[in-house]
């Protein structure tokens, strides 16, 4: 039974409790082993081990302690100007930005990608842009030749499946990139922990329309993958969202939401072009 004829099947069981629960239990024992592995090496990093895979991360810790960043998301809202605007701050881009770099000379200071199908999409147009410093997770090194000038950071994206209850979505913050990086059902909120390591302060979410409406534009330009459970996403999301500002509210960072509209109302909103026109005063 091929793949597309054992989904079909099973979709209409989808959304049942019992037929959710099993699955979820399917997972659990079959993702427990490379769970635990995957927690003895969290904490031995934090115990001082030098771990050799993800050494250049320390080179970041702190670098750009009480700073400002913007994280520059794909979504609908986000426009050339904008990019052009933010030539003169650290920025952080992510995904399919790299297709816009033919209609712009703005490019990211660094740039973030860590799922495997979104890589997979644009894998030779990634590895023919012209990205000054690139972050990765660990987890496309298990599918990909990833350019030996990324850098990689150590990905949690199981942890959801071992917290919490059934049907809920659960998030974790890390401060500490080298440790490990929790996925917070997005790239932007990895970025949001990287910046937080790199010790910015100030951070500026652009592009972060957190809404997939069916049938219309959900990014600025498409990567090439089609995400099933896009309508869902900004559920998981904003529980992401939501434990991020809870560490930040209580670590002196501020995290904005820039983004011209959307759907996002975690964070308190500011005009990019206010933003931008104070600092030149």
């Amino acid at each position: 039974m091929n793949k597309g004829t054992k989904d079909k099947m099973l979709k209409p069981l989808e959304g049942h409790k019992l037929y959710e629960k099993t699955r979820l239990i399917y997972w659990k024992i079959r993702l427990y082993k490379q769970q635990k592995e995957t927690q003895r090496n969290i904490q031995k990093r934090a115990n001082g081990f030098d771990d050799p895979e993800f050494s250049r991360l320390k080179e970041f810790e702190n670098k750009y302690n009480g700073k400002r960043c913007f994280i520059i998301a794909t979504g609908p809202s986000l426009t050339i100007d904008d990019l052009e605007s933010l030539k003169n701050e650290y920025t952080f881009g992510m995904n399919s930005i790299i297709k816009l770099f033919d209609k712009t000379s703005f490019r990211p200071t660094f740039y973030g990608i860590q799922d495997k199908n979104v890589y997979g999409a644009m894998e030779e147009e990634i590895k023919k842009a012209p990205i000054k410093t690139a972050f990765c997770s660990d987890e496309l090194l298990q599918h990909y030749n990833i350019p030996s000038s990324f850098i990689t950071f150590p990905y949690d994206g199981n942890y959801h499946l071992f917290n919490g209850k059934l049907g809920e979505y659960n998030a974790k913050f890390s401060d500490n990139a080298y440790n490990i990086v929790y996925d917070g059902y997005s790239i932007t909120y990895s970025l949001i922990e990287i910046a937080v390591y790199m010790g910015f302060k100030e951070i500026y979410l652009l592009g972060c329309d957190c809404s997939y409406p069916k049938g219309s534009k959900s990014h600025i330009v498409e990567s090439g993958f089609v995400d099933k459970n896009a309508m869902s996403n900004p559920i998981r999301m904003r529980v992401g969202y939501k434990c991020a500002k809870e560490y930040a509210d209580s670590h002196n960072i501020k995290i904005y939401n820039a983004t011209r509209g959307g759907e996002l109302e975690t964070f308190e909103r500011v005009n990019l072009d206010e933003v931008l026109q104070k600092n030149n005063e």
